[in-house]
């Protein structure tokens, strides 16, 4: 097998993400009418756009706040340093290549609190872990009230029940190595070591620190906080997205508008597949697969030609909202904090080399 140095496997992963993004951007705007999409841009009402960041602020707050739950079993970090390293972690998490920003958050808590960096990125696992189930399970009730079965409608079932067995087999093995942690780490060692008896050691190690960790759990009220706070988050999501739809209803615009809306439901709907959407890899910024997943959502209830047309504007809308939003969050606070993104990030990239076989 032949071993590539880490610049070589780096640059093999951006251009394999790149071409992800280049696939899925092309796929989306393959039939679209650019003319007919840059009128639904300039017909649309920006004032909405204003509400949404509001909403946007307040998905942040619940995004960190519920991560200090998580994390209040091994320390009650105050919301200021909490807020520091969850702002610039999502931050990094959209703009990092190979998902080094997965790393940030810990790093930063790390810095901040007495906490190990493995005990928080426990807590980052059990955060995606959960929302990965709940999206999930959502999409698949959503479904049953969703009528017909077109060749749209039956990706998105084939994605959700993807999605859930991923993260449902991730919260299995997670329990089953917190109530037989022997057996987990024997059962790496045994079916890992036959392929790299290096990368099953590497594996047991990290076994064994989400096995520490998890015996630090919140307790009850905390976890209790949490799961509210994350039924929040989520809701949120929907009820920004559907806002933001009206501000492409084509009101005093000419008639070759496509006006295009979402009713709550609806939203929540094109929400749950546009997070199974992301779970592809691309390159950073989410750019390609975040409209092609919003393309496949808003499909199952528009016509092809309003979807490729103001349907498109509003996803591109959408994601420059959430991009700006993020970015914007973690630029503040690094200038508060006086600190460098080249130096986090440089740090970042020698932790995800070192890491880079247990991922």
């Amino acid at each position: 097998m032949t071993v590539y140095p880490p610049a070589v496997k780096r640059a093999l992963k951006l251009v394999a993400s790149l071409l992800v993004t280049l696939l899925f951007t092309w796929w989306t705007f393959r039939n679209t009418d650019l003319k007919a999409q840059w009128a639904s841009l300039r017909s649309a009402d920006y004032s909405y756009v204003l509400p949404y960041l509001g909403v946007l602020t307040l998905i942040h707050i619940c995004r960190t706040l519920r991560w200090g739950c998580l994390l209040s079993g091994l320390e009650r970090v105050p919301f200021k340093p909490l807020n520091e390293a969850s702002g610039i972690g999502f931050m990094m998490l959209l703009v990092l290549p190979f998902r080094l920003g997965e790393f940030a958050r810990p790093f930063l808590i790390a810095q901040r609190s007495s906490i190990r960096r493995s005990a928080a990125m426990t807590s980052v696992v059990l955060e995606r872990i959960t929302d990965g189930l709940l999206v999930a399970t959502l999409l698949r009730v959503l479904l049953f009230f969703i009528p017909g079965e077109s060749a749209g409608l039956r990706y998105v079932k084939l994605g959700s029940t993807l999605m859930f067995a991923i993260f449902g087999g991730g919260l299995a093995f997670l329990l089953f190595a917190r109530w037989r942690h022997d057996q987990a780490v024997g059962l790496v060692r045994v079916t890992v070591g036959r392929i790299s008896p290096g990368l099953a050691h590497k594996m047991a190690d990290v076994v064994d620190g989400f096995v520490g960790a998890m015996r630090q759990l919140p307790d009850a009220k905390q976890l209790t906080f949490f799961f509210l706070l994350t039924l929040l988050y989520w809701g949120l999501n929907g009820a920004g997205m559907a806002l933001l739809t009206r501000a492409f209803g084509c009101v005093g615009a000419d008639a070759s508008c496509q006006p295009m809306s979402l009713s709550l439901f609806q939203a929540y709907v094109v929400m749950t597949v546009l997070v199974v959407g992301l779970m592809i890899p691309a390159a950073p910024g989410m750019m390609g697969t975040f409209q092609a997943a919003m393309k496949v959502g808003l499909g199952l209830f528009l016509p092809a030609a309003v979807v490729d047309q103001s349907g498109l504007a509003y996803a591109n809308v959408l994601w420059l909202c959430q991009t700006v939003q993020q970015i914007a969050f973690g630029l503040i606070l690094l200038s508060i904090g006086h600190m460098s993104f080249k130096d986090i990030a440089t740090k970042l990239d020698k932790e995800g080399e070192a890491s880079a076989p247990t991922a």
